[in-house]
């Protein structure tokens, strides 16, 4: 018997190369997505600005990047914003400003679209090749209600919906289909926990990464594990020759992956 329902997901029909240069905005959920894409050696942006949570942060992270990117993460977390009373202006960050400066509101479908679109022609006319991958953060809004936090992610999707020509990662149904118990939340009960995070990285993964990456991972991760080691008596004549064949090994993985960051 099957006690799941899995998610189906579709291979990609373009995939990451081995040390691409991505750009990840959005949520704290892009920070632990962004952190496996650093370990597995992609030349990787996260939150420049700081974490953005709503469409239109996100498009204000987009129109302050001077650099290209290959392939662009954008995860949306809520369609709730705070307008500073004195400008009207929609602001990142409160900058721990008393709370009677601003105004919380919802961006409707249509703002939330509209921003994310903005901001995507932005990445093309930057990069007319650019692959732009949106999901939604499964983070949960306690301070919203529970209903209006699924209202809030409800919008974001409407939003993606209207979105032409980028990848739809669909992180926010697996974790609320796939793993639906609470032994996936961190303590908090809203948070993914870390076995959570693994797994939906695995489902991203295995979308987006193809037989380049991963004969590039085959060489790669013995590497890593290599240098993590810590031996018990590192001025032994084993552990000495152990560390010059993994150096060997780097510098020829460096000669064959020149962008291998470092």
């Amino acid at each position: 018997m099957d006690f799941r329902t899995p998610v189906d997901i579709n291979p990609s029909d373009w995939k990451l190369k081995p040390c691409e240069r991505i750009l990840f905005v959005g949520s704290c959920f892009a920070d632990h997505i962004g952190g496996r894409c650093k370990r597995d050696k992609f030349r990787v942006e996260v939150n420049p600005f700081g974490t953005m949570y709503n469409p239109v942060s996100i498009l204000h992270t987009i129109e302050r990047m001077e650099e290209s990117f290959d392939t662009v993460v954008l995860t949306l977390g809520t369609n709730h914003v705070y307008v500073l009373k004195e400008t009207g202006e929609i602001v990142d960050n409160c900058q721990k400003r008393p709370q009677n400066h601003f105004i919380e509101r919802e961006l409707s479908v249509d703002e939330c679209a509209e921003a994310l679109s903005t901001a995507i022609g932005m990445l093309r006319c930057q990069n007319p090749d650019v692959r732009v991958i949106v999901t939604v953060s499964p983070i949960r809004y306690r301070k919203y209600g529970f209903h209006g936090s699924q209202l809030s992610k409800a919008t974001l999707l409407l939003a993606i919906n209207q979105l032409t020509n980028v990848s739809y990662f669909p992180a926010y149904e697996v974790f609320n289909d796939e793993l639906r118990d609470y032994r996936f939340y961190a303590a908090d009960m809203l948070h993914p926990s870390e076995q959570a995070v693994e797994y939906v990285w695995q489902r991203f993964s295995e979308t987006y990464y193809g037989e380049e990456m991963r004969q590039f991972l085959s060489r790669w991760r013995p590497i890593e594990a290599a240098l993590s080691h810590r031996p018990f008596n590192p001025e032994s004549q084993e552990y000495q020759e152990f560390l010059k064949q993994t150096n060997e090994k780097l510098t020829q993985l460096r000669a064959d992956y020149p962008n291998l960051p470092v």
